[in-house]
Protein backbone atom coordinates (compact mmCIF):
# COMPACT_ATOMS: atom_id res chain seq x y z
CA UNK A 1 0.00 0.00 0.00
CA UNK A 2 2.85 2.36 0.86
CA UNK A 3 4.53 1.66 -2.49
CA UNK A 4 1.24 2.27 -4.30
CA UNK A 5 0.83 5.61 -2.54
CA UNK A 6 4.33 6.70 -3.54
CA UNK A 7 3.66 5.61 -7.12
CA UNK A 8 0.62 7.89 -7.21
CA UNK A 9 2.71 10.76 -5.85
CA UNK A 10 5.46 10.11 -8.39
CA UNK A 11 2.98 10.01 -11.29
CA UNK A 12 1.38 13.22 -10.02
CA UNK A 13 4.76 15.00 -9.88
CA UNK A 14 5.80 13.75 -13.33
CA UNK A 15 2.48 14.80 -14.81
CA UNK A 16 2.96 18.29 -13.36
CA UNK A 17 6.34 18.50 -15.05
CA UNK A 18 4.88 17.19 -18.33
CA UNK A 19 1.97 19.65 -18.39
CA UNK A 20 4.23 22.56 -17.45
CA UNK A 21 6.69 21.65 -20.21
CA UNK A 22 3.83 21.36 -22.68
CA UNK A 23 2.70 24.89 -21.82
CA UNK A 24 6.30 26.03 -22.24
CA UNK A 25 6.71 24.39 -25.65
CA UNK A 26 3.35 25.51 -27.05
CA UNK A 27 3.23 29.06 -25.67
CA UNK A 28 6.18 30.32 -23.65
CA UNK A 29 9.03 29.18 -25.91
CA UNK A 30 7.67 30.63 -29.16
CA UNK A 31 6.89 33.89 -27.37
CA UNK A 32 10.27 34.23 -25.68
CA UNK A 33 12.27 33.35 -28.80
CA UNK A 34 10.62 36.22 -30.70
CA UNK A 35 10.07 38.82 -27.97
CA UNK A 36 9.45 42.25 -29.51
CA UNK A 37 10.37 41.14 -33.04
CA UNK A 38 8.17 41.53 -36.10
CA UNK A 39 7.59 38.72 -38.62
CA UNK A 40 9.85 40.57 -41.07
CA UNK A 41 12.66 40.76 -38.50
CA UNK A 42 12.30 37.10 -37.58
CA UNK A 43 12.57 35.97 -41.21
CA UNK A 44 15.13 38.53 -42.38
CA UNK A 45 18.70 37.26 -42.97
CA UNK A 46 21.20 38.89 -40.61
CA UNK A 47 24.98 39.07 -40.44
CA UNK A 48 26.30 36.09 -38.51
CA UNK A 49 23.70 33.61 -39.75
CA UNK A 50 26.52 31.64 -41.35
CA UNK A 51 27.96 30.82 -37.91
CA UNK A 52 25.39 28.04 -37.54
CA UNK A 53 23.17 27.48 -40.60
CA UNK A 54 20.88 24.96 -38.84
CA UNK A 55 20.85 25.84 -35.13
CA UNK A 56 18.77 24.04 -32.53
CA UNK A 57 18.36 27.35 -30.68
CA UNK A 58 17.45 30.41 -32.73
CA UNK A 59 16.13 33.56 -31.08
CA UNK A 60 15.39 36.96 -32.65
CA UNK A 61 14.32 39.75 -30.29
CA UNK A 62 13.98 43.46 -30.87
CA UNK A 63 13.08 46.83 -29.40
CA UNK A 64 12.44 50.32 -30.75
CA UNK A 65 14.73 53.03 -29.37
CA UNK A 66 14.22 56.77 -29.72
CA UNK A 67 17.70 57.44 -30.98
CA UNK A 68 20.01 57.13 -33.95
CA UNK A 69 22.39 54.22 -34.58
CA UNK A 70 25.26 56.57 -33.72
CA UNK A 71 23.73 57.18 -30.29
CA UNK A 72 23.08 53.49 -29.62
CA UNK A 73 26.34 52.01 -30.93
CA UNK A 74 28.67 53.09 -28.05
CA UNK A 75 26.45 51.30 -25.53
CA UNK A 76 26.58 48.09 -27.58
CA UNK A 77 30.30 47.92 -28.21
CA UNK A 78 31.29 48.38 -24.56
CA UNK A 79 29.10 45.57 -23.21
CA UNK A 80 30.64 42.55 -21.51
CA UNK A 81 31.63 41.02 -18.20
CA UNK A 82 34.36 43.03 -16.52
CA UNK A 83 33.63 45.83 -18.96
CA UNK A 84 30.45 47.95 -18.98
CA UNK A 85 28.22 45.07 -17.88
CA UNK A 86 24.93 44.24 -19.58
CA UNK A 87 22.59 46.97 -18.27
CA UNK A 88 20.29 44.25 -16.92
CA UNK A 89 20.23 42.01 -13.85
CA UNK A 90 23.53 43.12 -12.38
CA UNK A 91 23.06 40.99 -9.27
CA UNK A 92 23.58 37.93 -11.49
CA UNK A 93 25.37 39.08 -14.64
CA UNK A 94 28.05 41.21 -12.95
CA UNK A 95 28.61 39.07 -9.85
CA UNK A 96 32.31 39.19 -9.04
CA UNK A 97 33.10 41.61 -11.88
CA UNK A 98 36.41 43.45 -11.37
CA UNK A 99 34.71 46.64 -12.57
CA UNK A 100 32.02 46.42 -9.90
CA UNK A 101 28.48 45.11 -9.63
CA UNK A 102 26.69 47.99 -11.36
CA UNK A 103 26.54 48.27 -15.16
CA UNK A 104 27.84 51.47 -16.69
CA UNK A 105 25.51 54.44 -16.86
CA UNK A 106 27.78 56.45 -19.15
CA UNK A 107 29.70 55.81 -22.36
CA UNK A 108 33.26 54.70 -21.52
CA UNK A 109 35.82 55.97 -24.07
CA UNK A 110 38.37 53.30 -23.12
CA UNK A 111 35.93 50.56 -24.21
CA UNK A 112 35.03 51.93 -27.63
CA UNK A 113 37.88 50.61 -29.77
CA UNK A 114 37.81 46.90 -30.46
CA UNK A 115 38.87 44.83 -33.44
CA UNK A 116 37.77 41.57 -34.97
CA UNK A 117 39.36 38.74 -32.98
CA UNK A 118 39.41 40.60 -29.66
CA UNK A 119 37.93 38.62 -26.79
CA UNK A 120 34.58 39.38 -25.21
CA UNK A 121 34.25 38.09 -21.63
CA UNK A 122 30.69 36.79 -21.15
CA UNK A 123 31.04 35.60 -17.54
CA UNK A 124 33.81 34.65 -15.12
CA UNK A 125 34.16 31.28 -16.91
CA UNK A 126 33.23 31.98 -20.54
CA UNK A 127 34.24 34.28 -23.34
CA UNK A 128 33.53 34.87 -27.01
CA UNK A 129 35.38 36.86 -29.64
CA UNK A 130 34.37 39.73 -31.89
CA UNK A 131 33.56 37.94 -35.14
CA UNK A 132 32.53 41.07 -37.04
CA UNK A 133 32.28 44.79 -36.29
CA UNK A 134 30.54 47.23 -38.60
CA UNK A 135 30.26 50.54 -36.68
CA UNK A 136 26.71 51.86 -36.28
CA UNK A 137 25.34 48.80 -38.10
CA UNK A 138 26.13 45.53 -36.32
CA UNK A 139 28.55 43.64 -34.13
CA UNK A 140 28.78 39.89 -33.69
CA UNK A 141 30.13 37.80 -30.85
CA UNK A 142 31.09 34.23 -31.76
CA UNK A 143 32.21 31.10 -29.97
CA UNK A 144 35.75 29.82 -30.33
CA UNK A 145 35.36 26.11 -31.01
CA UNK A 146 33.65 23.69 -33.36
CA UNK A 147 32.71 23.87 -37.02
CA UNK A 148 29.65 25.96 -36.15
CA UNK A 149 30.51 27.96 -33.02
CA UNK A 150 27.27 29.92 -32.93
CA UNK A 151 26.93 33.65 -32.61
CA UNK A 152 25.30 36.63 -30.95
CA UNK A 153 24.39 39.40 -33.39
CA UNK A 154 23.38 42.91 -32.32
CA UNK A 155 22.15 44.95 -35.30
CA UNK A 156 20.76 48.45 -35.79
CA UNK A 157 18.03 49.24 -38.34
CA UNK A 158 16.93 52.91 -38.58
CA UNK A 159 13.18 53.49 -38.86
CA UNK A 160 13.46 57.22 -39.44
CA UNK A 161 15.68 60.11 -38.36
CA UNK A 162 14.84 59.65 -34.68
CA UNK A 163 14.01 55.97 -34.15
CA UNK A 164 16.03 52.77 -34.54
CA UNK A 165 15.26 49.10 -34.15
CA UNK A 166 17.84 47.22 -32.08
CA UNK A 167 17.63 43.55 -33.07
CA UNK A 168 19.33 40.69 -31.24
CA UNK A 169 19.80 37.29 -32.85
CA UNK A 170 21.26 34.30 -31.07
CA UNK A 171 21.93 31.04 -32.87
CA UNK A 172 23.72 27.89 -31.73
CA UNK A 173 23.27 24.15 -31.40
CA UNK A 174 23.05 22.30 -28.12
CA UNK A 175 25.92 20.02 -27.15
CA UNK A 176 26.04 16.31 -26.39
CA UNK A 177 24.65 15.07 -23.10
CA UNK A 178 28.13 13.61 -22.56
CA UNK A 179 29.22 17.13 -21.60
CA UNK A 180 27.16 17.58 -18.39
CA UNK A 181 28.72 20.91 -17.43
CA UNK A 182 27.94 22.45 -20.82
CA UNK A 183 24.47 20.88 -20.94
CA UNK A 184 23.59 22.32 -17.52
CA UNK A 185 24.53 25.79 -18.76
CA UNK A 186 22.51 25.29 -21.95
CA UNK A 187 19.42 24.18 -20.01
CA UNK A 188 19.71 27.40 -18.02
CA UNK A 189 20.09 29.31 -21.27
CA UNK A 190 17.08 27.62 -22.87
CA UNK A 191 14.76 28.76 -20.12
CA UNK A 192 16.38 31.99 -18.85
CA UNK A 193 18.22 33.53 -21.81
CA UNK A 194 15.10 35.49 -22.71
CA UNK A 195 15.07 37.24 -19.34
CA UNK A 196 18.63 38.47 -19.78
CA UNK A 197 18.37 39.57 -23.42
CA UNK A 198 15.04 41.33 -22.85
CA UNK A 199 16.55 43.29 -19.97
CA UNK A 200 19.65 44.15 -22.01
CA UNK A 201 17.49 45.60 -24.78
CA UNK A 202 15.43 47.54 -22.25
CA UNK A 203 18.57 48.72 -20.45
CA UNK A 204 20.11 50.09 -23.65
CA UNK A 205 16.84 51.77 -24.57
CA UNK A 206 16.62 53.46 -21.17
CA UNK A 207 20.19 54.72 -21.33
CA UNK A 208 19.89 56.11 -24.85
CA UNK A 209 16.55 57.79 -24.09
CA UNK A 210 17.74 59.10 -20.73
CA UNK A 211 15.12 57.40 -18.57
CA UNK A 212 16.84 54.38 -17.08
CA UNK A 213 14.93 52.67 -14.29
CA UNK A 214 16.42 52.71 -10.76
CA UNK A 215 18.80 49.75 -10.16
CA UNK A 216 16.61 48.36 -7.37
CA UNK A 217 13.82 47.60 -9.85
CA UNK A 218 15.95 45.01 -11.66
CA UNK A 219 16.94 43.47 -8.32
CA UNK A 220 13.30 43.16 -7.25
CA UNK A 221 12.34 41.70 -10.65
CA UNK A 222 15.09 39.10 -10.35
CA UNK A 223 13.95 38.20 -6.83
CA UNK A 224 10.35 37.71 -8.07
CA UNK A 225 11.64 35.50 -10.92
CA UNK A 226 13.51 33.31 -8.43
CA UNK A 227 10.51 33.17 -6.09
CA UNK A 228 8.32 31.92 -8.96
CA UNK A 229 10.78 29.17 -9.88
CA UNK A 230 11.36 28.10 -6.27
CA UNK A 231 7.61 28.02 -5.64
CA UNK A 232 7.14 25.60 -8.54
CA UNK A 233 10.01 23.41 -7.31
CA UNK A 234 8.51 23.42 -3.81
CA UNK A 235 5.16 22.37 -5.28
CA UNK A 236 6.86 19.41 -7.00
CA UNK A 237 8.54 18.36 -3.75
CA UNK A 238 5.28 18.61 -1.82
CA UNK A 239 3.53 16.53 -4.48
CA UNK A 240 6.19 13.85 -4.04
CA UNK A 241 6.22 13.71 -0.24
CA UNK A 242 2.57 14.34 0.65
CA UNK A 243 -0.36 11.99 -0.06
CA UNK A 244 -1.95 12.68 -3.41
CA UNK A 245 -4.93 15.02 -3.61
CA UNK A 246 -6.48 16.78 -6.55
CA UNK A 247 -6.36 20.04 -4.63
CA UNK A 248 -2.61 19.69 -4.16
CA UNK A 249 -2.09 18.73 -7.81
CA UNK A 250 -4.07 21.72 -9.05
CA UNK A 251 -2.13 24.01 -6.71
CA UNK A 252 1.08 22.59 -8.18
CA UNK A 253 -0.23 23.21 -11.69
CA UNK A 254 -1.02 26.81 -10.73
CA UNK A 255 2.57 27.15 -9.50
CA UNK A 256 3.91 25.87 -12.83
CA UNK A 257 1.68 28.14 -14.91
CA UNK A 258 2.41 31.07 -12.60
CA UNK A 259 6.15 30.55 -13.02
CA UNK A 260 5.82 30.77 -16.80
CA UNK A 261 3.50 33.76 -16.70
CA UNK A 262 5.92 35.67 -14.49
CA UNK A 263 8.96 34.75 -16.60
CA UNK A 264 7.53 35.04 -20.10
CA UNK A 265 4.44 37.27 -20.06
CA UNK A 266 4.64 41.08 -19.81
CA UNK A 267 3.72 41.22 -16.13
CA UNK A 268 5.24 44.03 -14.00
CA UNK A 269 7.20 42.90 -10.96
CA UNK A 270 4.47 43.96 -8.55
CA UNK A 271 1.88 41.96 -10.52
CA UNK A 272 4.16 38.93 -10.44
CA UNK A 273 4.65 39.34 -6.70
CA UNK A 274 0.89 39.50 -6.08
CA UNK A 275 0.39 36.41 -8.27
CA UNK A 276 3.05 34.53 -6.32
CA UNK A 277 1.47 35.46 -3.00
CA UNK A 278 -1.82 34.01 -4.22
CA UNK A 279 -0.13 30.82 -5.43
CA UNK A 280 1.74 30.37 -2.15
CA UNK A 281 -1.49 30.81 -0.21
CA UNK A 282 -3.16 28.22 -2.43
CA UNK A 283 -0.31 25.74 -1.89
CA UNK A 284 -0.54 26.24 1.86
CA UNK A 285 -4.28 25.65 1.87
CA UNK A 286 -4.00 22.59 -0.37
CA UNK A 287 -1.27 20.81 1.59
CA UNK A 288 -1.74 21.95 5.21
CA UNK A 289 -4.15 19.13 6.12
CA UNK A 290 -2.38 16.27 4.33
CA UNK A 291 -0.32 13.93 6.47
CA UNK A 292 3.38 13.56 5.89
Amino acid sequence: MKNYSFLKQLIAALSLVAVTLLVYLLWARPAQLHWGATAEEINRPMPGDELDPSPTFLATRAITIAGTPEQIWPWLVQMGYGRAGYYGYDILENLGSPTGMASATTILPELQNFEVGDKVPISPVAENVFYAIEPNQYLIWAGQSGQYPGGFTWALYPLDENQTRLVSRIRWSFHSIRQPGVVALEILTEFADHLGVRKILQGIKGRVEGNSEPPYVATIEFAVFMLALLTFLAALILTLIRPFSWGGWLAGLAAGVGWQLIWYAPIPWWGGLLLEMGILWGLYQAFKRTAV
